[in-house]
């Protein structure tokens, strides 16, 4: 089968399914991934035949994509915050809206090098990201923050092996901890910033999510029980005001529809410099409070 003719009958088979430039984009990543052709080189030999072991990769993509499977999954790999990411269904697939939340860390984090007024130690500040997964927040701070000490923490042992292999992609280094945050009675030593993506995502608001998501993407990474969908904030919050140094700041993000919950929730702990702030959505998805 050619080039053109696999891709008119991909684009066939999964048009119930999917929208007309979705499909595109999956058919154009395939190629660059299996086919080692860029889309210009798609559009310049669409008489290309494919070879038995291309033909039959693809054809397993498409099986895959017709059950709702992420393409990221597929391709076992994705970008955030301009690196490479390892991903497999024991991690999540990182989200652009994340991104927004480490360029707020490193925002921070450059003003307080510049402030002589500033508690906080800046050359050679501690991260901890709670629920680190495939280690996207931490490996991407580590990247930027050459002189910092960063900390990944999970309870899922074959999320951390992903991460530590994300890690050794980005070529920087973090200590990752294996432990359950809802029965840790207390963190390893104090920090400069906390930060953390928790489950936030109640049952009631699974009917709001994708095949792909609701069926692929690690539940325990993403649901909380409808009458206790903040239990992972407040236990971070308490932890953060014991972990955390005086000055030291906290960083989540948050369910869009709990933002005045969470809000509350953390400065009962006690937080002040309260600052909750949208994604390029224009969606309430990130808090950031500093310990007095």
């Amino acid at each position: 089968m050619t080039v053109k003719a696999f891709r008119e009958y991909f684009s066939s088979e999964l048009k119930s399914a999917y929208p007309a430039m979705e499909i595109q984009t999956f058919f154009q990543r395939l190629a660059e991934a299996y086919l080692g052709m860029t889309r210009i080189e798609v559009t310049l030999n669409p008489d290309k035949k494919l070879t038995k072991s291309e033909e039959n990769r693809l054809q397993m993509a498409l099986k895959r994509l017709l059950q709702h499977e992420p393409l990221q999954y597929i391709l076992g790999e994705t970008e955030f915050y301009g690196l490479p990411f390892l991903v497999n269904s024991d991690v999540l697939i990182p989200r652009p809206e994340t991104e927004e939340l480490v360029d707020w860390v490193l925002s921070d984090l450059k003003k307080k090098a510049i402030s002589a007024e500033s508690d906080i130690n800046t050359k050679r500040p501690k991260i901890l990201d709670i629920g680190t997964g495939s280690g996207c927040i931490a490996i991407s701070l580590a990247k930027k923050l050459e002189k910092a000490q960063v900390f990944g923490l999970d309870f899922s042992e074959k999320a951390l092996e992903t991460a530590k292999k994300n890690a050794l992609l980005s070529e920087v280094s973090v200590a990752f901890l294996q432990q359950d945050i809802l029965k840790c009675e207390s963190l390893p030593q104090q920090y400069d910033v906390i930060i953390s993506n928790p489950p936030y995502v109640r049952a009631l608001e699974k009917v709001e999510l994708q095949p792909n998501v609701l069926n692929h993407e690690p539940a325990s990474a993403l649901f909380v029980a409808d009458d206790d969908a903040l239990v992972f904030y407040r236990k971070i919050a308490a932890l953060g005001m014991q972990n955390l140094v005086k000055g030291g700041c906290l960083y989540f993000e948050i369910n869009e529809y709990l933002e005045a919950e969470t809000r509350d929730l953390v400065a009962g702990f006690g937080y002040k410099e309260i600052i909750l702030r949208n994604d390029i959505f224009g969606k309430a998805r990130m808090l950031k409070a500093t310990k007095p």
